[in-house]
């Protein structure tokens, strides 16, 4: 399911908000936070329902709300606390204000494929803008290994080229053999590992079908085990 307004396009079954066709960035809370809104946009949300459906069982204070609904403005183009396509409701919470629709598919943006991660049983497409890799289930390019963290890196892909940038995992990020030291460049068959999960990355599009990759058929590095 896909929701239109102006020129952004959130997909809900990607889990990513796209504007022009880019992807951008959303920590997974500011995302849970614009789609509830978005998808319920016919009523305003107390503060408590928000921070009951976002961080269920948890005590979490009124400043962690505050700061998601900032990261979503900054992510819509909003500066300040000025309402646009989120509301702040004062003394109550916040609505969703935009114009929604359901996209054209005739108009849809087109999600640019700029490489590929392969592995043993299959090819994962990475599109224009950023993705975080990890073990967390919400992370774009999901690996469910136990030398993965759970935010372990960021391939990012602008202006033509795509980087990988370690994000303070604990097991490392690897191209071409060497440790990554910041945003590293990488070209056509260069060998990646998350973790002890090795990978290949290809860039442009696959001519043919590609099928969604996992740490399981993905290869080995040396001296690890798979969790049985």
């Amino acid at each position: 399911m896909q929701i239109g307004f102006g020129e952004f396009l959130l997909d809900l079954d990607r889990r990513e908000l796209f504007r022009a066709g880019e992807a951008v960035h959303l920590s997974p809370k500011a995302y849970q936070l614009l789609a509830l809104l978005a998808q319920e946009r016919s009523r305003a949300h107390s503060k408590d329902e928000l921070k009951e459906r976002i961080w269920p069982d948890t005590f979490v204070l009124e400043t962690n709300l505050a700061s998601l609904a900032a990261e979503v403005r900054r992510a819509l183009g909003e500066s300040g606390r000025r309402n646009g396509l989120l509301r702040t409701v004062h003394g109550f919470g916040y609505a969703f204000a935009g114009k929604a629709r359901e996209p054209d598919p005739g108009r849809a943006p087109s999600l640019a494929v700029v490489g590929r991660l392969v592995g043993g049983d299959g090819e994962l497409d990475l599109l224009a803008g950023e993705q975080v890799v990890g073990r967390d289930p919400e992370a774009s390019v999901c690996l469910d290994d136990t030398t993965i963290s759970r935010r372990h890196a960021r391939i990012a892909a602008a202006g033509g080229t795509v980087t990988v940038e370690d994000l303070g995992s604990k097991n490392g990020t690897f191209v071409r053999g060497r440790a990554v030291e910041g945003a590293t460049a990488l070209a056509d068959g260069d060998e990646v590992r998350f973790g002890s999960v090795v990978l290949t990355f290809r860039s442009g599009a696959a001519t043919g079908s590609t099928a969604t990759m996992s740490a399981e058929g993905a290869s080995r590095g040396p001296g690890r085990r798979r969790r049985p």
